[in-house]
């Protein structure tokens, strides 16, 4: 794709939505829709979205049995997405039906480990690896189911991709020179991620809470 960044539309009201995306949309390649506007909108804000002519990244992070995540994958088929998520750590069993159940076209990405974690955290859950030896054994897990790539960390992509050379790799976290980290612990400059391999970037807040999101946007584009 041309441009590889996807807005991620954490905004839950849709009119808004739809604004900052007007505004914007000749400056990214899509756009990201996760659990809190799916859930606050449904199938109404799916579709006022994708009027927009957006590629759409719908990352709802599918974890559950195979049965049931091939049964979710089948009932978005109507949305078209041309991204979708489901948790890597859900099995090489859950992910071969994932991706036997999605859409001729559209890409499922293993999600990893989620950028608001760190070693300490995955400690706490009773993993004992770092993120990074984490990550690569679940890309290569997800690679062996047969999905499309994963999600992951700028800091962990090189390494990907060094392994799994046609894979498609989703990083979110990113942080443009100068932006705050927030919740993210994990983080790296979009110019940063590409240049290690990403294929997308997903990008929110520093675009849809900046005074100027257009110009925020542009800035963006530009490095890349």
């Amino acid at each position: 794709m041309s441009n590889p960044v996807f807005l991620a539309l954490d905004i839950p009201q849709i009119e808004p939505a739809k604004a900052l995306l007007e505004r914007v949309k000749a400056h990214i390649g899509g756009v990201k829709l996760g659990l809190e506007f799916f859930c606050a909108h449904g199938a109404h804000g799916m579709h006022e979205i994708a009027h927009l002519g957006l590629p759409i990244f719908l990352d709802l992070k599918f974890h559950d049995i195979p049965n049931t995540v091939a049964a979710a994958m089948q009932a978005i088929h109507v949305y078209e997405p041309a991204i979708v998520t489901v948790h890597a750590s859900g099995g090489r069993a859950m992910m071969e039906d994932a991706k036997a159940a999605a859409a001729e076209g559209c890409k499922v990405v293993g999600v990893t480990t989620l950028t608001s974690l760190d070693a300490n955290d995955l400690a706490r859950t009773g993993i004992l690896d770092n993120p990074e030896k984490h990550v690569l054994r679940l890309a290569e897990l997800a690679q062996e189911a047969g999905l499309d790539g994963i999600v992951c960390s700028g800091k962990e992509v090189g390494q990907v991709h060094k392994q799994w050379k046609d894979g498609f790799f989703v990083v979110p976290g990113l942080r443009p020179t100068g932006s705050g980290t927030g919740d993210q612990k994990r983080v790296v400059t979009p110019r940063a991620a590409r240049d290690s391999g990403a294929s997308v970037l997903v990008i929110g807040r520093p675009i849809s809470r900046a005074e100027d999101p257009v110009a925020a946007a542009r800035a963006i584009e530009a490095t890349l």
